[in-house]
């Protein structure tokens, strides 16, 4: 990722989990979700918002100094995308596989029943995601690197969602305004180069 780039995912996550959102409001206008071309798009969005933010962990460890808390934010963050990746790939799998809504039930019950997926895909992995990230914007600002209220506007993006997933679209605009400083910023060259994340 060039450093244009990388600026610019700074704004573009933020407006692909909006998108992500408005998307999920929409199919549920009918009284369902899923499946359908609405699923699809709508979690290819957030797919793509989550390959940006793999590049933005390893930012903000630049901003941060590289040090080993950074560090082990930005590790288990990449750890936790591949966890959410994994999620919505099977959730559009599962859109492409089921005729209806109720047989997308019974196939995410055939997958989670999988020794071990829910832990790692649903219940546990995912959740890293969220607090590296909200790890590394405190300790920017601890550092002084980021706007006292950044942590503040990830946290209320953060907990939107837990409160009621038709949130997401507002929590998302939470998320930009936090992330639109940020975009302006020159990219250390390190933080260009990351660990690949593998992703099953």
């Amino acid at each position: 990722m060039n450093p244009m780039n990388a600026r610019l995912a700074f704004i573009a996550a933020p407006l692909l989990v909006l998108a992500y959102g408005v998307i999920r409001i929409l199919d549920g206008l009918d009284g369902s979700r899923g499946p359908g071309l609405a699923w699809t798009t709508g979690h290819l969005a957030f797919m793509a918002a989550l390959v940006l933010f793999a590049g933005i962990f390893w930012q903000l460890r630049a901003m941060a100094g590289r040090d080993t808390l950074s560090t082990v934010s930005a590790v288990a963050g990449t750890a936790g995308i591949a966890a959410l990746l994994a999620q919505f790939g099977i959730d559009v799998v599962v859109g492409f596989l089921a005729a209806d809504h109720a047989g997308m039930s019974v196939l995410f019950d055939r997958v989670q029943s999988v020794p071990g997926v829910a832990i790692a895909v649903y219940d546990g992995g995912p959740f890293l995601f969220y607090l590296a990230q909200l790890a590394l914007v405190i300790q920017l600002a601890v550092m002084r690197r980021v706007r006292p209220w950044t942590p503040v506007l990830v946290l209320i993006d953060l907990a939107l969602p837990f409160a009621d997933k038709d949130l997401i679209p507002l929590g998302a605009l939470f998320l930009l305004v936090s992330f639109a400083p940020l975009a302006r910023r020159e990219v250390p060259a390190a933080a260009t180069v990351r660990p690949a994340a593998t992703v099953s």
